[in-house]
């Protein structure tokens, strides 16, 4: 079997020891005769699944009791409106720093239902850096900060949480996820999509505080949106094979060493890419390097033309997903997690071919 390099920004790709043990498993789930997809969300054997994956990402992030875990559906689209609605009222503000499209949509989302507050907005910018903490100019008494730690289509990505007065974070983590320690003490809620660094498109997770939702406003909100109503009970039905493999993933994660080992990783990687980008004007990075991701990695050529061979070129050398977003266009890869070391040297090692061709 051909494995690419796949530098997918997501759905992206997953370590291949987590994909031969779902394999293994898909038709006869631990000799119960069935797949876990063909099984009940309140059988013991997913329940089995669910508490461990809460445990596993407990222990991965260092959350105490605190915390609630939720695997919800709906992707970090749907947090971006269920995060206001359960604690923000028309009478209360919450400060969005706007870093990029995401960050934007967020802002769009949480204005229908409180006062939303930008200490700062990089849209002129055109998104290429992450504010230093003396350009932020915060409110008064913020129900909580939002931020995008990173930001897929441009790039960036903050190096240390924003300082916000005392201001719980809430943070859509999805492209940067367990990829490096947390710091919990600065959060009230984090969600992410899982799937850039956690698992298979299809499910969102949540971590919160049961503090941070000592705050929710009285004014009703619908059952299916509330988060209390999944944190007292499984209410509907879970993506359970979503679960399912967020689950092993979280287990190969403790496996490898946790998040400083993923944080060590994924620096080496990043440092590998960016150093060849900066070797000579004939790659180009987009950010500037003090906010440049260690998830995302965009860059440009000469001419768009010569982007389109480059794209050609690599796909011929089995480098795929590497075309930037649409909305940016150049070069984007993508080396979450499961991105492996060898991927990494294959990109550079065909850059540097490129260059020598076309320079």
């Amino acid at each position: 079997m051909n494995r690419v390099h796949n530098f997918s920004a997501g759905p992206a790709t997953l370590p291949l020891e987590v994909l031969e043990k779902a394999q293994l498993e898909l038709t006869n789930y631990k000799g119960k005769g069935a797949s876990i997809m063909e099984m009940s969300h309140r059988s013991p054997e997913y329940t089995e699944i669910n508490n461990q994956a809460t445990e596993r990402l407990k222990e991965i992030t260092g959350a105490d009791n605190d915390w609630e875990i939720l695997f919800l559906q709906g992707g970090a689209s749907t947090q971006f409106m269920m995060v206001p609605y359960n604690v923000l009222s028309e009478n209360q503000t919450a400060d969005y720093i706007d870093t990029g499209s995401w960050s934007s949509k967020a802002i769009k989302e949480a204005k229908i239902f409180g006062t939303v507050h930008v200490p700062f907005s990089g849209k002129e910018l055109s998104y290429t850096r992450i504010p230093e903490n003396s350009e932020l100019q915060l409110s008064e008494n913020p129900v909580y900060t939002h931020i995008t730690s990173n930001n897929t289509i441009f790039g960036t990505q903050y190096q240390t949480d924003p300082e916000t007065n005392g201001s719980p974070l809430v943070c859509d983590a999805s492209s940067d996820f367990l990829s490096r320690p947390i710091d919990l003490s600065k959060y009230g809620l984090i969600y992410a999509g899982a799937q850039k660094n956690l698992g298979p498109s299809g499910v969102t997770v949540v971590m919160v505080r049961k503090s941070f939702l000592e705050n929710q406003k009285n004014t009703p909100i619908p059952t299916i949106l509330n988060y209390h109503t999944h944190i007292e009970k499984l209410f509907n039905t879970p993506p359970s094979f979503a679960v399912y493999m967020v689950n092993y993933v979280l287990e190969w994660i403790q496996q490898k060493g946790g998040l400083s080992y993923f944080e060590k990783f994924n620096t080496e990687k990043a440092d590998l890419l960016y150093n060849e980008i900066d070797r000579d004007d004939f790659y180009r990075g987009t950010v500037d390097k003090n906010s440049r991701s260690k998830m995302n990695v965009p860059f440009r050529l000469l001419s768009e033309d010569l982007e389109k061979k480059f794209l050609a070129e690599a796909a011929e050398h089995d480098l795929v997903a590497l075309k930037g977003h649409r909305s940016v266009g150049g070069i984007r890869a993508s080396i979450y997690n499961a991105c492996g070391m060898e991927s990494a040297k294959a990109l550079v090692d065909f850059m540097q071919e490129f260059r020598n061709q076309n320079g």
